[in-house]
């Protein structure tokens, strides 16, 4: 079942973390990774006015794998995570109406 995700991550100090992490991301290695958790091609991006940190609303199919994403334990993201992110936080998506 497909879930509608918001992951919000903030950088760990130092500089060009962003563009370091959004490097690995747009990766063939990175496209996998997300491949595996998520449709890509529905995943929207934002970056922090700072570059602290960024967004991804994420269509998830992989509820855990995308758990083990975030939190570092996804074998493939869990060097990116130890070396550019402090934290990120997932939070699950609903729709409100907005009719009444």
């Amino acid at each position: 079942m497909e879930k509608q995700m918001l992951a919000i991550g903030k950088f760990k100090e130092g500089e060009d973390r962003l563009e370091k992490f959004m490097k690995f991301f747009q990766s063939d290695e990175g496209m996998d990774m997300r491949k595996s958790v998520a449709h890509v091609e529905k995943t929207i991006a934002g970056i922090l006015p700072d570059k602290s940190g960024i967004m991804f609303k994420v269509h998830v199919h992989n509820e855990q794998g995308m758990k083990d994403l975030v939190s570092g334990r996804h074998p493939v993201m869990k060097p990116i995570y130890d070396e550019h992110l402090d934290h990120i936080k997932l939070y699950e998506l609903t729709e409100v109406n907005i009719e009444n």
